[in-house]
């Protein structure tokens, strides 16, 4: 089949759509297609639930993360604080015991000065032996308040073993030296870093 002279303009034409035996196809140039570029599509996500992140070995803005258990330290001084605790408990009763029967035994105004001095001594060590206790409890879900309330407690206990070291008695330094050991491990023990970390740890 012949479509006559191709130099003729007035010559016939192929059809639109057929190609040209002496050259380019007539008609149209292709189009691209609507839709993506002519790179191809980009590249989708598998289905299923999406990739979760990398685990950081921080949290939240940078911080460390907050531990989930007790740190080793802080149950040092938990157990430290629940033996100082009792030991004034016991020396407590004790002594109370002893003033209120010295008191009986003697019976003058001197003697009950003495007596009501004594009781408020036994008083306050009772005081300190609950403060130690409650302290003890409240480790595993107080926060910066019972740090603070514990570094003024061992700072009292290392004040208070000065002054048996005052006193000059051999009974005093042996006590100076145990209330400056166990404060000196509670105090230590509350103002690091793992101290921080525990105490200040989200609670939810």
């Amino acid at each position: 089949m012949s479509f006559g002279d191709p130099n003729n303009p007035y010559g016939q034409q192929p059809p639109q759509g057929q190609p040209n035996p002496y050259g380019q196809p007539q008609g149209q140039p292709q189009q691209p297609g609507y839709g993506y570029p002519q790179q191809g599509p980009p590249q989708q996500p598998g289905y299923g639930y999406p990739q979760a992140p990398p685990v950081q070995p921080y949290g939240a803005a940078g911080f460390p993360q907050a531990p989930t258990s007790m740190p080793g330290l802080m149950t040092a001084a938990r157990v430290l604080l629940f033996i100082i605790g009792g030991l004034q408990v016991l020396v407590g009763i004790i002594a109370g015991i002893a003033i209120a029967a010295a008191s009986d035994a003697v019976d003058s105004d001197a003697a009950t000065g003495l007596a009501g001095l004594g009781f408020i001594v036994v008083f306050i060590l009772l005081a300190f032996a609950g403060l130690a206790i409650f302290l003890g409890v409240k480790f595993s879900n107080g926060g910066t308040a019972i740090r603070v309330i514990t570094i003024v407690y061992a700072s009292l206990m290392i004040l208070g073993s000065l002054f048996n070291f005052a006193s000059g008695q051999s009974s005093g330094v042996v006590g100076g030296l145990v209330s400056l050991s166990i404060g000196g491990i509670i105090l230590a023990a509350m103002v690091n870093s793992q101290a921080s970390a525990w105490f200040n740890r989200p609670r939810y």
